[in-house]
């Protein structure tokens, strides 16, 4: 037996594995997005190309659920349903390719792909790699900072005077010249530079360095790796790496020229520096190399000044960039919308309550059970545990916590509602309508029976519900006839369409009833949850007789406090009986089951 704590555990997993698979799939759209950007603007300034990468790395960082979730949280300010738009279709289709639609009870019916061992097993082999992944890069950049630290350790101030205040150290290292730090940077300059580079080249080659500085370059550096160590099994990141530091050396590249540096003067620094020096081993650090050199010296002596972007491309940018934060929030509106639409009975519920209720103690003596429902209200001489069931739709086994007297003091309740939630009411499907009527009568025994209580999910044994080796038995209600209850319509003919049961200790009666219908009584005849696997759809006709044990319980009563005619005792069990009349079949297993456990119910007072 698979353990219930397997199927939430696997239900939980899907949805996380789900959540990823979307995220990566936005933030790779989003990379190639960028990717046809930069080709557009590749005549422009390497800056602007430089910020639509980093905002792609960036991506990474922030899951498009989030904005979705803030289009949601703006579904209290629609007060008017509309129709969606196709394009949150679309939306929907690009944002989330990868849905999670199950949920954890539906794991319960279904076979598990892989033992529980294995999955298990699985899940540790994939999180051991990825951690093994990120430890092995956080690892490396360590021992790489630990190496500049030394290199700054060792350095001692040099009496330069820096435009930016920034302090000035020489390092015995043959480290490149550069910029470390984030918070206050350094420039760090090789001992004795100024022999291998004439006074022109090292300006230059400091201009550089103070670009970066003025920049940032190293704070988006820092975040760009720990979007390289958090998803470093994904290809793109690094090619974003790639792209960040060409662009950022091609930016300063740029920006030196532009200060009135002379080309080959520059170039020939460059060349010295990388001639001499070795590389910076962190990206966080930044120094002189980092792009393709042949490439780049060609660029600094050929090529003039980069163009700046137009009006027309500023817009062009602009409007990208505010779609690709508007669209999920967009997004997260429309979808909330339909479900608004959708749960347009729930919101009525919500918003009403009924007008009138009456609720006294039942001092009748009439053993019988009467719950009815009707266009403008509810009338009931019942318990309050089947008030309660019938307002959370769940069965006695499922409520917990409860005092004696929930179960054993009948009430008469008389409600009524005024005329616009009639109205409203009226409007909805039957599949809008119910949960509607359900929420308003948790309303009623809330306010009336102060009920509180919370849910839990339990253990608990279950019936699945499957269609037999020879096929269903059942009968299939035609459209038209009588309820088989000899029942009469308001201009006396026999009424018809209707739904109708009756349900005796070893019998059971139904006309035109759903399978929705038919597991619900099955599960308070048998005391435990019945889940329906039959996949059969409409209404059916049957008569289910069997011989009852002394454990199941007597079901409704007939009028005049009978039970009917007494069971056959040599007649078959109810498993049986349903096997062979009705060609279905009960399968007992254990699954997760959720409980409503009463925190808290008083006896209501008389009105």
């Amino acid at each position: 037996m698979i353990s219930p704590a397997f199927w939430n555990e696997t239900w939980t997993n899907e949805v996380w594995t789900a959540a990823l698979v979307n995220h990566l799939w936005q933030s790779t759209l989003v990379v190639l997005i960028a990717w046809l950007l930069t080709l557009t603007l590749r005549r422009n300034q390497a800056r602007t190309r430089y910020w639509v990468w980093m905002i792609a790395s960036v991506k990474f960082l922030i899951p498009f659920s989030l904005l979705i979730a803030a289009g949601e949280s703006l579904r209290t300010a629609v007060t008017t349903p509309i129709q969606p738009p196709a394009l949150a279709a679309v939306m929907q289709q690009i944002a989330q390719p990868f849905p999670q639609t199950t949920s954890a009870a539906d794991h319960l019916y279904k076979a598990p792909l892989v033992p529980e061992h294995y999955a298990n097993l699985l899940s540790a082999i994939l999180v051991a790699v990825w951690l093994c992944g990120f430890l092995s890069i956080v690892f490396a950049w360590v021992r790489a900072w630990r190496l500049i630290w030394a290199a700054v350790r060792a350095s001692s101030p040099m009496q330069i005077k820096l435009p930016a205040n920034v302090p000035v150290l020489s390092s015995p290292r043959l480290l490149e010249p550069g910029v470390f730090g984030i918070v206050r940077p350094v420039l760090l300059l090789p001992e004795n530079i100024s022999d291998r580079l004439s006074a022109p080249q090292l300006c230059a080659i400091v201009s550089h360095e103070l670009w970066h500085i003025r920049r940032r370059d190293n704070l988006t550096a820092a975040i760009h790796m720990l979007v390289a160590a958090t998803f470093w099994f994904h290809p793109a990141v690094w090619w974003i790496r790639a792209r960040l530091l060409e662009e950022r050396e091609r930016a300063c590249d740029e920006a030196v020229l532009q200060s009135g540096n002379e080309a080959q003067v520059y170039a020939e620094g460059i060349l010295s520096v990388c001639r001499f020096y070795v590389e910076s081993p962190l990206d966080c650090a930044s120094g002189i190399s980092g792009s393709d050199l042949k490439q780049r010296i060609a660029r600094i002596m050929t090529q003039g000044f980069a163009r700046r972007l137009t009006l027309g491309r500023k817009i062009l940018l602009a409007a990208i960039g505010l779609a690709v934060t508007v669209l999920p929030i967009g997004f997260g509106l429309l979808n909330a919308i339909p479900s608004t639409a959708q749960s347009q009975a729930s919101k009525t519920a919500s918003a009403h309550v009924y007008e009138v209720a009456s609720i006294r103690p039942d001092k009748s003596g009439d053993p019988r059970f009467k719950i009815m429902s009707t266009a403008d209200g509810f009338s009931a001489n019942t318990t309050l545990q089947a008030l309660i069931r019938l307002a959370y739709g769940v069965e006695d086994n499922q409520i917990s916590g409860a005092p004696k007297w929930v179960n054993s003091d009948k009430y008469e309740v008389e409600a009524k509602m005024d005329g616009a939630t009639t109205a409203e009411l009226d409007k909805l499907s039957d599949d809008q309508s119910e949960p509607a009527r359900e929420r308003m009568l948790q309303a009623l025994l809330e306010d009336r029976f102060k009920l509180m209580l919370h849910r839990e999910t339990k253990e608990l044994p279950v019936y699945s519900l499957i269609v037999a080796k020879n096929g269903p038995k059942l009968q299939q209600t035609k459209p038209g006839e009588p309820d088989g209850d000899g029942r009469t319509g308001p201009d006396g003919r026999p009424a018809v369409g209707g739904h109708f049961m009756r349900m005796g200790r070893g019998q059971l009666d139904g006309h035109s009833l759903g399978m929705a219908d038919f597991v619900r009584l099955l599960t308070q005849q048998l005391g435990r949850t019945v889940v329906d696997k039959t996949g059969l759809r409409g209404n059916y006709n049957f008569t289910l007789k069997w011989t009852p044990d002394d454990s199941e319980p007597l079901g409704f009563k007939e009028p005049g406090g009978g039970q009917g005619s007494p069971p056959d005792s040599l007649g078959p069990s109810i498993f049986t009986a349903v096997q062979e009349q009705l060609g279905l079949k009960l399968e007992s297993q254990k699954g997760p089951v959720e409980i409503l456990v009463i925190d808290h119910v008083e006896k209501p007072s008389e009105n």
